[in-house]
């Protein structure tokens, strides 16, 4: 089973950016959608964002234009760019990774990490 591990998230006023990484503990080509979701307590988990392993990206509507969702094979990393943080950015959130050969912006993925806190002030 692959181990993901979060770093990157932070407290960051509105405006402002974050770059969230994924470290893989095995080859991410592997898995054919890499992603990454969030979590508010109390909410239900949303997709963000995915890449492929040709990658094809998706995005939540919320996050379109802001976000950039990058995997690098070679380092086996997964990169999350959040410029333009709003208040309602705030939240945990997670690097998944799964091989069901669909790539959505979702967040049922078979494999998580524990999660990056990310709180944005406004």
């Amino acid at each position: 089973e692959v181990q993901l591990v979060e770093s990157g998230g932070g407290s960051v006023q509105a405006g402002g950016s974050l770059r969230l990484s994924c470290a893989a503990s095995e080859y991410i080509n592997r898995y054919y959608c890499m992603g990454w979701f969030r979590q508010v307590p109390g909410k239900e988990r949303e997709g963000v964002a995915a890449i492929d392993r040709n990658g094809v990206t998706v995005y939540v509507n919320s996050v379109k234009g802001r976000f950039t969702i990058s995997r690098n094979s070679a380092s086996n990393t997964l990169s999350l760019q959040m410029n333009n943080l709003k208040f309602e950015d705030s939240a945990m959130y997670y690097c998944a990774a799964d091989d069901r050969g669909y790539c959505s912006a979702r967040s049922d993925y078979d494999n998580r990490g524990q999660g990056t806190q990310v709180t944005v002030s406004s």
